[in-house]
């Protein structure tokens, strides 16, 4: 069968099945099953796959038709720039959750040194995406997730940066030591029984431990504040991401813990998404 019409069948399927974007997930999946770019399926459609491709290709279409994450499907989800394996132990790195790796280099002088830490740090995208661009910083990654540990073990690899991430799979209680330059945390704050609102392919496929926040969306923030305020150095800086409606809660728990509140940043849908604050 030929790509055009392996695609248009795939079309068809997705499209019945209600799934958003369907025609841009078929051809990812078509352009994974033969290993070559979208651009090389399209201008090459009356290439045939293979039997074997063909099988495999609908084996994929079945997995996206229930709702499965396509990052998860091919483990691979493109992040400031940079290909990470992702499988189903992390959550997909968001397009918003870049603000947080800008406003890090923006921090962070390319000259200098600094010492980094990412608590909860999943697939490892943050902490990554930042070292590879100030050179000269060293970083810790920390999950209380052994799996999610070593899927940033994987992705560190890819990057060729692992002799400069330290990982520790611990409960942010139980991490005492280290004075950091720059913390930065992506948290679970979702309120737990808000989680079933979400889309299926989030509240079925991706790990509930990082998402859900607690009956209120914000217990796993403040206890990021409150270990940030004892591992950061005086002047250090906080970078962390929140939930749309929880900012004002959020810039008082920080106060009470000695933090100064620099900026609110917005995400791609005008929506406060992360604060940088420094530690006084």
């Amino acid at each position: 069968m030929k790509y055009f019409e392996a695609v248009q069948i795939g079309n068809n399927y997705l499209f019945n099945k209600n799934i958003k974007n369907y025609k841009l997930d078929v051809e990812i999946l078509a352009s994974k099953i033969i290993n070559k770019s979208r651009e090389h399926l399209i201008t090459n459609q009356k290439n045939e796959f293979t039997k074997k491709e063909l099988r495999k290709f609908k084996e994929l279409l079945k997995k996206r038709n229930k709702k499965q994450p396509i990052a998860q499907i091919i483990k691979n989800k493109e992040f400031w720039k940079k290909n990470f394996y992702i499988d189903k132990n992390v959550l997909v790195p968001r397009p918003d959750s870049e603000h947080l790796v800008e406003e890090a280099l923006n921090l962070i002088k390319p000259e200098k040194n600094y010492s980094i830490l990412d608590i909860g740090s999943g697939s490892g995208c943050l902490i990554i995406s930042i070292l590879l661009d100030r050179i000269k910083s060293r970083g810790v990654a920390l999950d209380i997730s052994k799996k999610a540990i070593k899927v940033s073990k994987i992705n560190a690899k890819m990057q060729h940066i692992e002799n400069r991430i330290k990982f520790i799979h611990s409960d942010i209680d139980k991490v005492f030591r280290g004075k950091y330059d720059l913390i930065l945390s992506n948290p679970p704050y979702i309120k737990k029984h808000k989680i079933k609102y979400l889309d299926d392919e989030v509240k079925i496929f991706e790990p509930q431990i990082a998402l859900d926040g607690g009956i209120d969306g914000i217990s796993k923030v403040k206890n990021v504040i409150l270990k940030s305020s004892k591992l950061i150095k005086r002047g250090g800086r906080l970078i962390i991401e929140i939930g749309f409606d929880q900012k004002f809660k959020v810039r008082e728990i920080l106060k009470k813990n000695n933090f100064y509140v620099n900026k609110f940043v917005k995400d791609y849908s005008n929506k406060d998404r992360c604060i940088v604050a420094t530690k006084l």
